[in-house]
């Protein structure tokens, strides 16, 4: 939990810091937080470095330093790292990533959302639906999609905080119940 008031009290320091600067500040900075963030995913044992104590601050700034010299990020994320070592709180960097790019989506006016189905859709039918639900809520929609064989057939929508499940998986399992209940 404490972690999580860490990420987004930093995430809403450099967002602040950057909505002074200007749109385009805005989401520069969050492409370099998400491709910072990306490298960690892709390797752990930094990360697992930012949180040991047994290395030293140089040490961690060293590594922060040549990880920004390759993503060839702006002088203002490299001071926010910088900031992130003297304060201890390099490990943070993948949370305050995700809340960044969640303030960034908040300040354009997009909602993420996640489309489940049994098979694969085709391009078409991805855009269809992401026009439809575009067209419904009156913001932008952008969708991930994911196949489930698990489901049978249907599918199972979650945007925001909703979830649609019309899944034949969901329909059988509402019918066991019926059946179970008697009625």
């Amino acid at each position: 939990m404490t972690g999580n008031i860490v990420a987004k009290r930093y995430a809403k320091a450099l967002f602040a810091v950057a909505s002074s600067e200007g749109e385009g500040a805005v989401a520069k900075y969050g492409a370099e937080l998400a491709a910072l963030a990306e490298v960690l995913e892709a390797a752990p044992e930094i990360l697992r470095i930012f949180r040991n104590p047994i290395f030293t601050l140089d040490e961690k700034r060293g590594v922060v330093r040549a990880l920004l010299d390759k993503l060839a990020a702006t002088a203002m994320v490299r001071n926010f790292c910088m900031l992130l070592a003297d304060k201890d709180r390099l490990g943070f960097l993948p949370e305050i990533a995700a809340f960044y790019s969640r303030l960034l989506d908040d300040a354009q006016g997009v909602v993420r959302g996640k489309v489940v189905t049994a098979v694969r859709l085709s391009d078409g039918m991805q855009k269809a639906v992401a026009d439809k639900l575009q067209k419904d809520s009156g913001r932008k929609i952008v969708l991930d999609y994911e196949v489930d064989p698990d489901i049978i057939g249907g599918l199972v929508l979650k945007v925001g905080d909703r979830i649609l499940d019309a899944s034949i998986r969901a329909q059988l399992q509402i019918l066991k119940e019926n059946i179970k209940r008697g009625e």
